[in-house]
């Protein structure tokens, strides 16, 4: 059928160029796996942000894409507060690929949709999801150790033990002064006008905050 008397044509022919731009990021004919991988990359990631995050995130996407990825979202659900070692498993699964290749297909997704979003966009997602999933997302490979703490943000004292708390407190502080670090670095795709440090303030912000370490309480301290 011609796409002229096909109004969904242009709408398919989009999801496919964005399909085919993360089969190439990930270096693969095969383009059911690269939707997988997509698919897995946009469902870990709206499971972990808030509501109003996930909007436009969605509104980035082609309108058959944005359909995959509200598919099973519970908007009352979210964000989850589970760590690490979930956030792999549900990448992997979701993927059909094993756990330690989760960091270099993640990566490799972030890599492409940094080029297919606006600018900044996925600054802006990143801002709100803890630094041990962005390291993943830009293509680490963690181990994953079931007997660690892991920073969940959200989580409040009255959720965990008091040693667990400090060690939630203990991560979020260094996960702000990472955060800090890498905004005050000066990036060769920077572009003039690109103020990173006020991100990475930002970002250190929520994450401090998250954990009531600053604000009106962390005055008392």
């Amino acid at each position: 059928m011609p796409h002229h008397d096909d109004p969904l044509a242009p709408a398919v022919q989009t999801a496919h160029d964005w399909l085919r731009a993360v089969a190439d990021g990930l270096d693969t004919d095969d383009h059911a796996f690269a939707y997988r991988a997509l698919r897995a990359w946009l469902h870990t990631v709206r499971d972990r942000i808030n509501v109003s995050s996930s909007a436009h995130l969605a509104a980035q996407l082609p309108e058959i894409l944005r359909g995959a990825y509200y598919e099973g979202w519970v908007p009352t659900h979210v964000p989850v507060r589970h760590g690490l070692a979930e956030f792999i498993r549900q990448f992997a699964r979701e993927a059909g690929i094993d756990e330690d290749e989760v960091g270099p297909v993640a990566g490799a997704v972030t890599a492409t949709l940094s080029e297919l979003f606006s600018p900044g966009q996925l600054n802006r997602i990143f801002a709100v999801l803890p630094m041990h999933l962005y390291g993943v997302l830009c293509g680490a490979r963690p181990a994953v150790d079931e007997s660690l703490i892991e920073w969940q943000p959200g989580a409040g004292a009255d959720e965990v033990g008091p040693v667990a708390n400090l060690g939630n407190r203990i991560q979020a502080l260094g996960d702000a002064v990472a955060v800090l670090a890498r905004g005050l670095e000066r990036l060769p795709a920077d572009k003039p006008g690109d103020d990173r440090s006020t991100q990475a303030a930002q970002q250190a912000h929520r994450i401090l905050l998250a954990e009531g370490l600053v604000g009106a309480d962390a005055r008392e301290r």
